[in-house]
């Protein structure tokens, strides 16, 4: 069981983050005011609360469900002490310098360049660690480094443990939720709606994505990506006809918002929906659309559009030997990317026509 010997601001404000709860609720939770968290969370180990909210946040923690506990500890892991020097509050110029080395962070992420990314990303997170003070601009820089860390282990396929997205969109949450920025917590919901799918809970994932759709908190272009992933969800299950409808009203929704580049992924996801519904024609002409139409620019592309294709080349005897072709060349982009979990799915795929071989012969309309 989780336990503190001494708590300090930094403690308690990692208690608050793990149980997910806003400033406000864990004060209310924990029977005092929220001005005493908000300033455990400015001062961080600078602070230390009186011996009878010392055995308020013992019981806290002790009540707390398994999860949270686990959350807590790791959230201690990731933010240590801080080292002889560290200063609390960035400079004007850091500021400035931090959210540039973020855009570079964006630009080394969408080309799936982890060498470049997160060696910006380490920096910052250590260099204004969580447990110091942290004014309203640096924890909105704070809680957008994170969220690209969360982006970096999830396309590396770190989904679960101490070192892995989650606790890195959970971080970014609370901070987010202080903040009171309802499109960016929105926007993290969605990220951790995709780590749930892709750690194969799809029902649930699917749950979540049709709530988020919805949501008027994100934007039109996210809706259409959440409604979109409601058919992937599905069609992992074998919800296959319904996945359809649902893709096809979003390939329309991202038509109307002139998303081009969304357009064609949704028609890859169309192409993979029909081939799990046995219609190897109209799969054929929804990947040779996409394939036209997208662009394969960065290895996650390659390898995702690659990975489809193939897929559906394997289901028919007369395409199997150009779908293992077609395979043996997106798992070794992936294998140089360092993309685990796209690794993970062409393995799961070579397995599943190992045992199987394809089930259908000749394309279907």
């Amino acid at each position: 069981m989780a336990t503190v010997r001494v708590w300090t601001g930094r403690e308690a404000t990692a208690l608050r983050i793990a149980m997910r709860l806003s400033v406000r609720s864990f004060a209310e939770h924990l029977g005092v005011a929220a001005r005493t968290v908000s300033k455990w969370r400015q001062l961080g180990t600078g602070t230390r609360p009186h011996p009878d909210t010392q055995a308020i946040l013992d019981t806290a923690l002790d009540r707390a469900p398994e999860s949270a506990r686990i959350r807590f500890q790791a959230l201690l892991a990731q933010a240590p002490e801080p080292a002889a020097g560290w200063r609390a509050t960035p400079r004007d110029w850091e500021y400035e310098t931090w959210a540039d080395d973020l855009d570079r962070v964006v630009v080394g992420l969408s080309r799936q360049d982890f060498r470049a990314a997160s060696p910006l990303i380490e920096r910052w997170l250590a260099r204004f660690p969580a447990c110091g003070e942290l004014d309203d601009r640096s924890a909105y820089l704070r809680a957008r480094t994170l969220v690209l860390q969360g982006d970096a282990r999830r396309d590396q396929g770190m989904l679960t443990g101490p070192g892995s997205a989650v606790p890195s969109y959970q971080h970014a949450l609370g901070l987010f939720g202080d903040l009171d920025i309802p499109r960016r917590i929105a926007q993290i919901e969605l990220s951790l709606a995709v780590v749930t799918e892709m750690t194969g809970q799809h029902q649930d994932a699917a749950r979540r994505y049709a709530q988020l759709s919805g949501d008027e908190r994100l934007s039109p272009r996210d809706r259409a990506r959440s409604a979109l992933w409601i058919g992937t969800a599905l069609s992992k299950e074998g919800e296959h006809d319904y996945a359809l409808r649902v893709m096809t009203a979003a390939s329309q929704a991202f038509e109307e918002l002139d998303e081009a580049e969304d357009w064609a992924v949704a028609q890859q996801k169309l192409a993979l929906a029909c081939r799990g519904a046995g219609r190897l024609g109209q799969a054929l002409r929804y990947i040779g659309i996409a394939r036209a139409s997208g662009t394969a620019a960065t290895p996650m592309q390659r390898v995702r559009l690659a990975t489809s294709h193939a897929h559906i080349l394997l289901t028919d005897n007369d395409t199997r030997a150009s779908g293992l072709v077609l395979l043996g060349e997106a798992e070794q982009i992936a294998a140089e990317s360092g993309l685990s979990h796209q690794l993970r799915a062409i393995k799961a795929i070579r397995e599943d026509f190992a045992d199987t071989g394809p089930t259908l012969k000749g394309t279907i309309a």
